[in-house]
């Protein structure tokens, strides 16, 4: 067993799943932006791109309710835990779910920035 401060993994958890309601929320504004983009007026590669943009906001927001609901059984599975102590799978499984919110905020910071770059191209 592995001595561990359970506040700070629960704090975390929150942390992330309070991120990721963020990021959930930009993205469907950006797919809403996508939505009422005038398409008769882009030509074909702008087009392209549009699908392509759309495309990835489902798949990125695909991506964010899953580590949502897995952070959130965590979070229980860690408030769940006795006072003070965390089996150290939990501990692993804690890192895990940090770096995969890592890589997924630097996809979704990604994103953010090439579909800034392409709504101002438009514009």
């Amino acid at each position: 067993m592995v001595q561990t401060d359970i506040a700070q993994y629960s704090t975390e958890c929150t942390d992330w799943l309070t991120n990721l309601r963020r990021y959930r929320e930009e993205f469907q504004q950006c797919q809403k932006q996508l939505q009422q983009t005038d398409t008769h007026s882009l030509d074909k590669d702008q087009l392209k791109e549009v699908d392509h943009f759309y495309n990835q906001f489902e798949i990125q927001l695909t991506n964010i309710h899953h580590l949502k609901q897995a952070i959130k059984a965590y979070g229980r599975t860690v408030l769940d835990a006795s006072r003070d102590v965390l089996e150290e799978d939990n501990v692993a499984y804690h890192e895990d779910l940090f770096d995969q919110y890592t890589v997924l905020e630097n996809n979704l910071h990604e994103l953010r920035h090439n579909f800034n770059q392409f709504i101002s191209q438009l514009r």
